[in-house]
């Protein structure tokens, strides 16, 4: 891929470009009146940026080569603090904050390893929908049939849409129930949600606390992995994986619930070139993930710890929040004590339980969302159709942040077909199992026909 970070890193190891000219190219693609960069971005950094760029082709002039992203251009979403910025959650209710007085973990440990940080990027108002739309600051449109105007999902809306465009090469978004896989499907790049242990959480703006993860987005599983490296602060020695000794269990129950036509063709057909290519795809019941419907009727996590963060707020400034937001929120005004201790118990058995039938398997696979990426106008013009897309596109990956589990998302359509995500999930801890078989697996699903 010509925009992948190995390709980008060789580049600038024989002296074809420049960290400099990579962020002015990127800078350029965001400030352009006729691109999604307005939208896409509600901070830019431009003259930071191009500070960071040269120090990085000095240091690398030294022959010095921080990590695998030094030099290169990296967003970050605006739930991230950035010392002497203004963290926003894509919300107006924030804009008047104190700045930040340090930088979030990830953003430590991206300027540590060279990055060149190009700007915070767009979301859905405090990360609560999977749909990427936002009346504050608009909603920057997909990248397929973009004069239809589809949405980019979200929650890391902007995230997604800048690695499409070109305004950075990898963008750091966050993943409660799907906000870095949901994107990366709807808009056919590549999305990573790792076990959220893993990675630093401080000087981030929280919706969920048991279920929010770091997510990544890029355009490969190679540039993914790279970028996991230096949030997750350990290296890793890639290991080659063969298809066919590996065992995946395919899902039967809810999640191929509903598909629409290209998701199940794209599906289909992915799975027949891993049988070919002689992985073993058992097809498996999973009872237990039809029982989420019923344990999060209250709202969940999400609701009871978005509630506890916002309470506050909402007496001050809640007339200021996204309606379709703001309902979601106060769900968990109503969470007792017991109900929220009733939820801990029960995750922590359904997991028990969903392991203990999915051991002996390297991961499982599903569709990463049924459908593809709906009309933004329709979803603006109709309510009720806004909330059953939102549970529709959310019903797949939060399977994985209620198991406290790592997945990826890699495109499984072909091209010039509507893009579809495949998703390839695992237990916690199990992440560089995972990526190494998601590169495996990765070449095939980029030569279907």
């Amino acid at each position: 891929m010509q925009n992948s970070l190995a390709n980008l890193q060789n580049a600038l190891n024989q002296g074809e470009t420049t960290a400099i000219a990579l962020a002015d190219e990127a800078l350029r693609r965001i400030e352009a009146a006729d691109g999604q960069g307005a939208k896409a971005f509600t901070q830019v950094y431009a003259e930071s940026a191009r500070a960071a760029a040269r120090a990085s082709d000095t240091v690398r002039q030294a022959g010095t080569c921080r990590s695998p992203i030094e030099g290169l251009t990296v967003s970050v979403k605006d739930l991230f603090d950035v010392a002497g910025q203004v963290t926003t959650a894509g919300s107006t209710v924030l804009r008047d904050s104190a700045p930040a007085r340090s930088d979030a973990g990830v953003v430590q440990r991206l300027r540590q390893a060279g990055a060149v940080l190009t700007g915070k990027t767009n979301m859905t108002e405090f990360a609560y929908s999977g749909l990427g739309i936002n009346p504050h600051y608009g909603t920057p449109l997909n990248p397929w049939q973009r004069q239809q105007a589809r949405i980019p999902g979200g929650s890391s809306s902007g995230a997604a849409v800048a690695v499409c465009d070109g305004m950075c090469v990898a963008a750091i978004g966050s993943d409660t129930g799907g906000s870095a896989r949901i994107p990366a499907a709807f808009c056919g790049i590549t999305g990573f949600k790792p076990t959220a242990r893993r990675m630093p959480a401080d000087g981030m703006i929280p919706l969920s606390t048991s279920l929010d993860a770091v997510g990544v987005l890029a355009a490969d599983v190679s540039s993914i992995s790279a970028v996991d490296q230096v949030l997750a602060g350990q290296r890793r020695v890639p290991r080659q994986r063969k298809l066919r000794q590996g065992r995946f269990a395919v899902p039967t129950t809810v999640v191929l619930d509903g598909l629409d036509g290209p998701v199940a063709a794209a599906w289909s057909r992915a799975l027949g070139c891993l049988s070919a290519a002689g992985a073993e795809l058992v097809e498996l019941p999973v009872p237990e993930f039809s029982e989420l419907a019923d344990i999060n009727a209250e709202g969940g996590f999400s609701a009871a710890e978005s509630w506890a963060w916002h309470a506050d707020l909402l007496g001050q400034r809640g007339a200021e929040y996204d309606p379709l937001v703001l309902s979601r929120i106060r769900r968990g005004e109503a969470f007792s004590a017991r109900a929220y201790l009733k939820l801990q118990a029960q995750r922590r058995a359904w997991q028990d339980r969903v392991l203990s039938r999915l051991q002996g398997f390297d991961a499982w696979l599903m569709p990463t969302v049924p459908m593809v990426a709906p009309r933004l106008a329709d979803l603006q013009a109709d309510e009720a159709l806004y909330f059953s897309t939102n549970a529709q596109v959310l019903r797949n990956p939060s399977i994985v942040n209620f198991m406290d589990g790592c997945a990826i998302s890699l495109p499984c359509h072909a091209p010039g077909e509507a893009p579809v995500g495949l998703s390839l999930a695992a237990p916690a801890m199990a992440d560089d199992a995972l990526l190494d078989w998601a590169k495996a697996m990765e070449p095939l699903f980029q030569v279907l026909p």
